[in-house]
């Protein structure tokens, strides 16, 4: 059974799971779908084309499936898309869409804090954690297990790598590598994200490894392309390096170095 508060206003046509509870003063659109057992706290907005997965706790003033910030948007058909078992806390906006993606995506088990603004056609992995007021342009991707400081702005289109860290009040202008403890205005890559890489159990090989790999991009004073030509030659039978290297061919406004 459903617990909707009567001050709730939940459009006839939104598709609400089961076990699912809406809180006052809250408002649910036509388009919206609501998976089994999440929790919207009171005076939460979630409009437009806005699929919400099972087992979200979304808490109050969340504003989720608005138009996005884009002069260019002109009311296209495009939505929000969220996972499963994630934390929404209050003042999130999460947009939707635009003609790039047509879809703003969070995956599964993140953590999303206080005024977190996640833009159009954005890409958060799982087991993300962004911290307050985390700011995030359009088109930006974040792969599984990034943590991102409060208070940090990334550049639309820029890439963060699985299991980095950005520092808080940081401005982030180019990818971060994964892997990487990045920090600053305008970040830069300061380390591995040691203390991140042993609560997820990497092994202490691992760890070394990854140490070494640091160094070769970052400390040797090497061409990007040299250093990228060592990794390959070097690492080519190790998962981590392999990942670290291709995440880095692909990048197009270069790495935070």
């Amino acid at each position: 059974m459903n617990n909707i508060h009567p001050t709730a206003v939940v459009d006839p046509n939104a598709k609400i799971g089961e076990n699912v509870k809406i809180g006052p003063y809250s408002v649910i659109g036509p388009e919206v779908t609501i998976g089994n057992g999440t929790t919207i706290e009171s005076h939460v907005v979630i409009e437009g084309e806005t699929i919400i997965g099972e087992n979200n706790y979304i808490f109050s003033f969340a504003s989720i499936g608005k138009d996005p910030q884009d002069l260019k948007f002109d009311g296209e058909k495009t939505r929000v898309v969220i996972g499963n078992n994630n934390k929404i806390r209050e003042f999130v906006t999460i947009h939707r869409g635009t003609t790039d993606k047509y879809e703003t995506r969070v995956g599964n088990d993140c953590l999303i804090m206080a005024y977190v603004h996640i833009a159009h056609d954005c890409i958060i992995g799982d087991h993300c954690v962004l911290a307050n007021a985390a700011t995030f342009a359009g088109h930006v991707e974040v792969e599984d297990w990034a943590v991102v400081g409060g208070l940090t702005a990334i550049h639309q289109f820029t890439r963060v790598g699985r299991h980095a860290m950005i520092g808080g009040c940081s401005a982030v202008t180019q990818d971060v590598v994964p892997y990487m403890l990045s920090e600053g205005n305008k970040a830069r890559a300061v380390y591995i994200n040691i203390v991140g890489l042993q609560r997820r159990g990497f092994s202490e090989e691992q760890i070394k490894t990854l140490r070494e790999v640091y160094k070769i991009i970052f400390k040797k004073k090497l061409k990007l392309e040299e250093a990228l030509h060592i990794l390959e030659n070097d690492y080519k039978d190790n998962e981590d390096v392999v990942k670290l290297v291709e995440f880095i061919r692909k990048s197009k406004r270069g790495i935070a170095r």
